[in-house]
């Protein structure tokens, strides 16, 4: 289970948040600084060093949590695949901006010394999509060591775990935070689910392509691509509008490319080619008749 093929093919404003992530990080250790990148309640709402919050919102402090939320980033690109770049990116802010608020209620209602300081990175972002991990990715296989049960799910868990512990309380306070931004999220407060920006914010981060070597060398063409702005593909939600059965010729062969991501999200092969060919080889479609075939 890796998400999908592999590189940002269709993941463009993820591919921005790691670049920004990996740039800010080593920039900031080289002039020694790396420590210094998170922010307390002083330097925001005294001092108003507003730069400092938008920078600890993505440089990671430390080289090992670089990596470890690396992973998890680039392993989470496959929910911007499932509900599109816009969509995507109201999830970003609305996890920010939750989990910042919740960071500043934490710092002033426990009032530790030790947490004068919170520990900086996507943290928000990243221990968001656990919460439609856990819900929405199922298990694809299952596995035994010295008799205990593992999945493929466990990796990232167990990679969740090293970042959420990595500074102790001042990691986990960010940590606690983005799984209560992405609860709500999921929870459609205010309903934020149907929110999504212009289809220029996902233009605009496709725009920033890199060379082939980060993403997939092939384009995505026709309705094989991510269509910006689909619906969400949480189960319970009612499908809008029914697939008609494919005729022949809509019922071409499916992409390799479109088959791995169904099935690197845990479904099995042969259903996603089917559910495919329903929907016309729209990977978002054929998410949302997968999911739902799930919960009936």
């Amino acid at each position: 289970m890796n998400g999908g093929p592999s590189g940002f093919n269709n993941a463009p404003v993820t591919r921005t948040i790691v670049i920004v992530s990996a740039l800010f990080t080593i920039i900031f250790g080289i002039q020694g600084r790396s420590r210094n990148l998170g922010w307390s309640y002083q330097d925001i709402f005294r001092k108003l060093q507003i730069w400092k919050l938008i920078v600890s919102v993505f440089g990671f402090s430390s080289t090992p949590e670089l990596l470890f939320g690396i992973y998890l980033l680039y392993y989470f690109r496959v929910f911007e695949r499932q509900i599109g770049s816009n969509k995507y990116t109201v999830f970003i802010i609305f996890s920010i901006a939750i989990s910042v608020l919740l960071e500043v209620f934490a710092l002033l209602l426990l009032k530790d010394p030790s947490l004068n300081i919170l520990t900086s990175g996507p943290y928000s972002l990243i221990f968001s999509s656990f919460v439609p991990f856990f819900f929405d990715i199922p298990v694809s296989t299952r596995f035994h060591v010295l008799n205990l049960k593992f999945s493929d799910k466990t990796f990232i868990y167990l990679a969740g775990l090293q970042l959420f512990l990595s500074s102790w309380k001042r990691s986990m306070v960010p940590g606690i935070c983005g799984i209560l931004a992405g609860s709500l999220y999921r929870m459609n407060i205010l309903r934020v689910r149907r929110m999504k920006f212009p289809e220029a914010i996902a233009s605009f981060f496709s725009r920033l392509s890199l060379p082939s070597s980060m993403g997939s060398s092939t384009p995505a063409t026709g309705s094989s691509r991510n269509v910006v702005g689909s619906a969400p593909t949480y189960p319970g939600r009612q499908m809008e509008g029914n697939y008609p059965a494919p005729t022949l010729s809509t019922s071409m062969e499916p992409p390799e490319d479109s088959i791995a991501t169904l099935v690197s999200m845990g479904f099995d092969r042969n259903s996603a080619r089917q559910a495919l060919v329903r929907a016309r080889n729209d990977v978002n479609a054929a998410t949302n008749i997968l999911l739902e075939s799930q919960g009936h």
